[in-house]
């Protein structure tokens, strides 16, 4: 049974994904909101597709802790759902993402047309330069930033590697940072096929206000982050023991247990 609702669930996300570039490709030369409108209902459809066949639920916390406004979402990234779920969550937030995503056709002309900031990890403090830049014309209209910190999809579990690109834009911009948790590898791995049922968790936490240095924020973003995704993973294991974990889970989950 979870071979089959796993195919049917990657056979309806695909084609869903491919059906809705192609049927909204014309909202490219319309206004940026009736975009936006259309981006944030396919959005919702992949998460409807995500509980209805796959089997997984999602659940999002915190949401009442979100500052108005624009701000810095620092979010966990293990697993291809966070480009699905979070377009829903943050007022047209702009994804921080790399250069090469926007050479993909139809889906580089979309991220082109609604803000995405490209990032070009070849050019070092340059990058940062213009990523800054970018950051703060798309916060001016309101918009959240929202950034990897650690820069690609990481297994749950997996030891933290949080660059320093969320630090250079949290003292440049003097924004709040939102931290995000969540526990999406453990239903939607990075690789392989399978998805697996269960309640996906993701959950905004309390804001870091400006003030910290570079160091600083780096300690305190690891921190908040690390220890919530812990948190999630143990309430996942618990609800379900026999959840399929990989080492990096196994071991982490090991730590926390003798710790």
């Amino acid at each position: 049974m979870l071979i089959l609702r796993s195919l049917a669930f990657n056979v309806a996300f695909y084609a869903n994904m491919i059906l809705w570039m192609v049927a909204i490709a014309p909202a490219l030369l319309m206004p940026r909101p009736v975009l936006w409108w259309l981006v944030r209902h396919w959005s919702r459809l992949n998460v409807w597709l995500l509980e209805h066949v796959a089997g997984t639920k999602v659940e999002v916390r915190g949401l009442d802790r979100l500052p108005p406004g624009g701000c810095i979402v620092a979010s966990k990234h293990q697993s291809t759902f966070e480009t699905l779920c979070l377009f829903d969550l943050f007022h047209e937030p702009a994804f921080i993402l790399k250069r090469e995503l926007m050479w993909i056709p139809l889906f580089g002309w979309f991220a082109a047309r609604t803000g995405m900031i490209p990032v070009d990890r070849n050019k070092g403090r340059e990058a940062l330069r213009d990523m800054t830049r970018r950051a703060l014309v798309e916060m001016q209209h309101g918009r959240s930033i929202l950034i990897y910190p650690e820069g690609t999809r990481r297994p749950p579990g997996a030891e933290p590697a949080y660059k320093i690109g969320v630090a250079h834009l949290y003292r440049e911009t003097g924004m709040s940072v939102v931290p995000v948790a969540l526990n999406s590898g453990l239903f939607w791995p990075r690789r392989g096929f399978r998805r697996h049922p269960g309640t996906l968790v993701v959950e905004i936490l309390p804001p870091i206000g400006p003030g910290l240095d570079m160091a600083g924020i780096m300690a305190r973003l690891q921190a908040d982050i690390e220890a919530a995704s812990d948190r999630l993973l143990q309430e996942a294991v618990a609800r379900d023991p026999s959840l399929p974990l990989g080492p990096d889970a196994r071991d982490r989950l090991a730590t926390l247990r003798s710790a």
